[in-house]
């Protein structure tokens, strides 16, 4: 029998479907008594942390919609800027309104400036 190597091997599999690719595992844990289920768990693993997502978040303010006076008063609210500095923050949007928080804080956050009228964003 003529020796396949590596690459001539992993075309082969590139090639095989999801069906073919099950037979296969089957096939290798019965003929070498071993099995697959160590390394899904840890792929399970990758994946669920991905699926956490990230641990720290921005809140954008990306439109201040109609009612600007009281996204204004929301921004001065959760930031503690003064009247001012608040409404160049409205007027310049898109803009940050706080910056490397947790999705928990930022949450409410958000759900405030929408509340106040205003088109917001979690990044």
């Amino acid at each position: 029998m003529a020796k396949i190597t590596t690459a001539d091997f992993i075309a082969a599999i590139k090639e095989m479907s999801i069906l073919e690719l099950n037979e296969l595992v089957k096939a290798i844990e019965e003929e070498f008594g071993v099995t697959a289920a160590a390394p899904v768990a840890v792929a399970g693993a990758a994946v669920a942390a991905v699926e956490e997502g990230p641990s720290e978040v921005s809140v954008i303010l990306k439109n201040p919609g109609a009612s600007k006076l009281n996204v204004i008063k929301a921004v001065r609210e959760l930031t503690g800027l003064g009247l001012k500095e608040a409404k160049e923050l409205v007027d310049t949007a898109p803009q940050p309104i706080k910056e490397n928080i947790s999705p928990e804080e930022a949450e409410p956050i958000k759900a405030r400036l929408v509340e106040a009228g205003a088109e917001v964003e979690i990044k």
